[in-house]
């Protein structure tokens, strides 16, 4: 280990496994070191690098990247297990030249996911990623492999959604939501990162802590081309990485027993369109999943536009999916206990599982992988008489790509070299989308600092 002195910015340490992770095959070492197009060595560093530098400020993947231009990460197979050699590594994962608990946790965690990923979901051929039921299956093996599912407990489990990027009254807000939940004995799972993913959390650990409560679980669920621009928040005591976005929105509505919504960006507004795309199937007409937008007094209009867009493009019949409470966290957290507790007495009912929800039925457009390049955004098809699952997957897939292009390196690049993504709709649904997406520019929901400059046209 290098020497420590307080005034280095970064340190060389070799680390001992902490956490659910002690061996690897000698295939899945070789992978991971494997710097080559096809190996997995660049992935490896650059969602290490962001673990390492849990809780930063930004939202820029590059930033990171250029501060730390000499960091490196190797898997060292050893006599006893496996080691990880982290060379000038950002001092802020360290306290006194000795890597913070959590944060070695998390790092093997990345290391646990990305080659079970690579080997056992793509390469091994055990699942047909072709079909729903492969897809589906893929996502529990990766959520088993990561032990995120816990049998023999009643469910308890409230993923939270909403944007990186809020004021601080609407983060205070999330806060004393968790809080809520927490000393309801509820656990939190998010997106991992800053803002409304931190704040719920937050509150919950403070209200576990007064109940006296200990294993609270606080997990973050991500896919490699987020991470690096929002980076594991310091209360994840969990974290799980999805190869995709559309296998970590799978995981969250399989994995949770209730979804909170919070004030948000695009990203927000996808997540809001695939949940209530895939509720409003046939097949899911009698599903129990309590579904609460939430925020402060003054997010009463952000809520009032989503829902009016969401009864616009999906129909009058999507209102009884949700329930909109507006500056009352004790209500949100009564609510929810409620309507997990109907979860459960459903689950029962019916034999099913409580650790993964196995009948709820995901419709094929919702699981497809989308890469959002130039070509794919302008084909899109946004029109109101297509049927609404088709629509919802298709407004899913355009915000998704609004998503890559603000924060997900490989969409900057394709932005900075094209220009902007261009979406088309028919002519009142794009003033719609026209009036929400502005919206979220017009109060600061798309980036954390500096100004924003639309990765998207409309036409």
């Amino acid at each position: 280990m290098t020497p420590y002195t307080p005034d280095r910015h970064t340190v060389s340490a070799r680390i001992s496994p902490r956490g659910g992770l002690d061996i690897l095959s000698r295939d899945e070492v070789a992978r991971l070191r494997d710097a080559s197009s096809g190996g997995l060595h660049e992935l490896l560093r650059r969602c290490a690098l962001a673990v390492l530098t849990s809780g930063s400020q930004s939202d820029d993947p590059r930033a990171a990247q250029e501060r730390y231009p000499d960091f490196d990460i190797q898997v060292l197979q050893q006599d006893r297990g496996i080691k990880l050699e982290l060379r000038e590594a950002p001092a802020v994962a360290f306290v006194d030249g000795e890597i913070i608990h959590g944060v070695a946790e998390q790092l093997f965690s990345v290391v646990r996911d990305i080659a079970y990923t690579a080997i056992e979901v793509k390469r091994s051929g055990r699942f047909d990623l072709g079909t729903s039921e492969g897809l589906t299956s893929a996502v529990f093996e990766i959520l088993r492999n990561a032990r995120a599912m816990r049998p023999n407990t009643d469910p308890n489990l409230v993923v939270c959604w909403g944007g990186h990027s809020i004021g601080r009254e609407e983060y205070d807000y999330t806060k004393l939501v968790g809080y809520e939940l927490g000393l309801r004995g509820l656990d939190i799972c998010t997106g991992c990162g800053p803002g409304a993913m931190k704040g719920p959390m937050k509150g919950a650990t403070i209200a576990h802590a007064k109940q006296r409560r200990g294993g609270g679980r606080y997990i973050g669920i991500t896919e490699p081309g987020i991470i690096a621009a929002e980076s594991p928040n310091p209360i994840v005591n969990e974290l799980v990485i999805m190869p995709d976005i559309e296998k970590r929105l799978e995981a969250f509505v399989r994995l949770g027993h209730g979804i909170i919504v919070f004030p948000g960006g695009v990203g927000t507004a996808e997540e809001i369109l695939y949940l209530l795309g895939i509720l409003l199937h046939p097949a899911n007409a009698d599903m129990e999943l309590p579904v609460i937008f939430t925020g402060p007094a003054d997010s009463a209009d952000y809520f009032r536009r989503i829902d009016e867009f969401l009864v616009y493009t999906l129909g009058e019949e999507v209102r009884r999916l949700y329930r909109i409470i507006v500056d009352d966290p004790t209500e949100v957290a009564r609510a929810m206990r409620k309507g997990i507790d109907a979860v459960a007495d459903y689950r029962r009912a019916r034999q099913d599982a409580f650790y993964y929800n196995w009948r709820l039925n995901i419709d094929r457009h919702f699981q497809e992988t989308f890469e959002p390049t130039h070509e794919a955004m302008a084909s899109l098809a946004l029109r109101r008489d297509l049927p609404t699952h088709e629509l919802a997957a298709n407004l899913r897939r355009a915000f998704s790509g609004i998503v890559a292009g603000n924060v997900k390196e490989k969409g900057i690049r394709a932005i900075r070299a094209h220009g902007p993504f261009r979406l088309h709709a028919e002519a009142e649904l794009m003033t719609r989308l026209d009036e929400l997406l502005g919206s979220f520019v017009a109060q600061g929901r798309m980036k954390l600092e500096g100004e924003y400059e639309p990765c998207y046209t409309l036409g």
